[in-house]
């Protein structure tokens, strides 16, 4: 997230004049009394411009700053729950931390953070609104101070303080409700012990409405999760994040196969079908073993991101059916085909893992022949868990296939000579394979191997995989 919070600052700065720039980012102002359930911008008086988490951070103690207002950034919606006498809690979207007094300090000048939110009842994090002038002020019970821009600046990046509450502007925000927000529609989290919202990550994602515009973040707490998830196709600007520190810590895990009447494709433990899903910081599994396909995670819609996400299976452990996706710094593995799908997917730092001592095949693309693109494997590292000389890079499940390993590392278990199969009437060498620049025991260059030439290399990055009509592009 912070990286492409930091792109869309500097887009703004480099395309915008000062004059331009506080025209777009400055909306009307509107004396809307903060209700608790609701999700909001909220727009500094003297500005216009939004509280925002400086870099879209996820982390306790990042601080608040004003930044143009761009109402579809998480890291700028805020939801207002009720904690009991006329108080209130403002938890970021994007994080699910809320704002925050520094040790509930009385200290004028303070710059606000956001940290974890516990029970709620923590003073340092409890505000009361009073409206004020065109807004309402926003005071904090530890301090007794309200929320103000830092000199009254009207600069994107200026600190959202803490100041003694005056009739000055920089100190009336205008709360601007959010379509479809609500409290119990998420930002919300799920917990099989009872101390989130929800005990089921699919009754998290049935709260959060229909056709939703905003990003809705859910965030589940430590622990497996044994059950089959759906985020259907009318529910878009879903995040689905790990809380427990580690990809591991959270597991959604399930065990129906194609042995069980379900087909390859009804036996996913999770059916990604929402556009601009983001998962971070979990992992997918099934558990079914090996004998039947049994897939761990569906992936069919468009813009989707896994960031820090791990996907285990054993036959077909990834469908990647439509759409375009981003896989970066995750983990993938299985036996056979567990890669395979008819969309544009591109793998950047990942692990891509043949669990089988005696090998596999790794891909199974069904590009279809009008697209320029399916999978790339770019800084990749590819290999196998025992022997030597034993797993394929990929095998053509539709005859046009398009699979590019790029300056990716193989080890050993890769299959030195010959890394491509034929699959069923489809020649691998009628499909689109191609490698460059891999190194490593696995990778070497032969007739076997074709690769891609240094002048073609500059339209195969993953950007371009990505980019397509609306130049998408979550890499940067």
């Amino acid at each position: 997230m912070s990286r492409f919070h930091k792109i869309r600052k500097w887009l703004l700065i480099a395309t915008l004049t000062p004059a331009s720039l506080l025209a777009v980012t400055t909306p009307a102002r509107a004396a809307v009394a903060p209700a608790a359930g609701g999700t909001y911008t909220i727009a500094a008086g003297n500005s216009g411009r939004c509280i925002d988490v400086t870099a879209g951070s996820l982390d306790n103690g990042a601080l608040l700053q004003q930044w143009g207002c761009h109402a579809d950034q998480a890291w700028q919606q805020f939801a207002v729950t009720a904690r009991g006498s006329n108080q209130f809690n403002l938890v970021n979207v994007n994080s699910t931390r809320c704002v925050d007094v520094p040790g509930g300090a009385v200290t004028a000048g303070i710059q606000i953070q956001q940290w974890g939110c516990g029970d709620g009842t923590k003073p340092a994090q409890l505000f009361t609104f009073a409206a004020s002038g065109g807004g309402h002020q926003i005071r904090n019970v530890a301090s007794g101070m309200c929320l103000a821009i830092s000199g009254s600046s009207a600069d994107n990046g200026a600190a959202v303080v803490q100041q003694a509450c005056a009739a000055e502007i920089s100190q009336q925000w205008a709360f601007t409700p959010l379509a479809g927000g609500g409290g119990a529609t998420c930002p919300c989290t799920v917990a099989k012990d009872g101390t989130g919202q929800y005990t089921t990550v699919q009754a998290a994602i049935d709260a959060v409405p229909a056709n939703n515009t905003i990003r809705r973040v859910i965030t589940v707490k430590a622990g497996t999760y044994r059950e089959i998830v759906t985020i259907p196709s009318n529910k878009q600007n879903i995040t689905l994040q790990g809380g427990a520190g580690s990809a591991a810590g959270v597991v959604i895990v399930d065990n129906h196969s194609s042995a069980g009447g379900y087909g390859t494709s009804g036996s996913a433990t999770f059916f990604a079908k929402g556009a601009g899903f983001i998962a971070q910081n979990l992992t997918f599994s099934n558990d079914y073993g090996v004998g039947s396909q049994a897939v761990a995670l569906s992936l069919d819609a468009d813009k989707i991101i896994l960031n820090n996400v791990r996907v285990l299976g054993n036959q077909d452990t990834l469908l990647t059916n439509s759409g375009r996706a981003y896989v970066v710094n995750s983990y993938v593995e299985g036996t056979t085909d567990f890669i395979f799908g008819g969309s544009i997917a591109v793998f950047h730092n990942s692990t891509i893992h043949e669990i089988s001592s005696t090998g596999g095949v790794m891909t199974a693309a069904n590009t279809d022949a009008a697209k320029t693109y399916g999978y790339l494997f770019y800084k990749c590292t590819i290999n196998n868990g025992g022997g030597s000389n034993v797993t394929a890079l990929g095998r053509p499940w539709g005859p046009a296939a398009q699979v590019l390993y790029r300056e990716s590392t193989m080890t050993a278990g890769i299959r030195y000579s010959q890394p491509w199969q034929d699959m069923s009437a489809n020649s691998w060498k009628n499909a689109r394979f191609l490698e460059y620049r891999n190194t490593g025991a696995g990778a070497t260059v032969n007739n076997n191997r074709p690769q891609l030439g240094d002048a073609q290399a500059a339209n195969y990055t993953p950007q371009k995989y990505l980019a397509g009509s609306d130049t998408w592009n979550p890499v940067s």
